[in-house]
C-alpha cells in the first residue's frame, strides 16, 4: 500500500501502520507517498476493510 503522510510524519505513520494486525511491514519512503506498507489478507474484500477500518486510522495520516 502507498501512504500518504502530513508533511514531516512519515516515520510516525509507518510505525502505527506496523503495528496493526495483518501488517507485515512498514517503511517511510521518499515521494509523495511517505509510506510504503505490506499487508496479508485472505481476499480483496478483507484487504479493503483493513485499509479502510486500521490502516487509515492514524492521524499523521494525510490523504488515503
Amino acid at each position: 500500500m502507498l501512504i500518504q503522510d502530513k508533511a514531516g510524519q512519515a516515520a510516525t505513520v509507518a510505525a502505527a501502520v506496523r503495528d496493526v494486525p495483518g501488517v507485515e511491514g512498514a517503511a517511510s519512503v521518499a515521494g509523495p507517498a511517505g509510506v510504503i506498507a505490506r499487508a496479508r489478507a485472505h481476499d480483496t474484500g478483507e484487504l479493503g476493510r483493513l485499509v479502510l477500518s486500521r490502516v487509515r486510522a492514524p492521524a499523521a495520516c494525510g490523504r488515503r
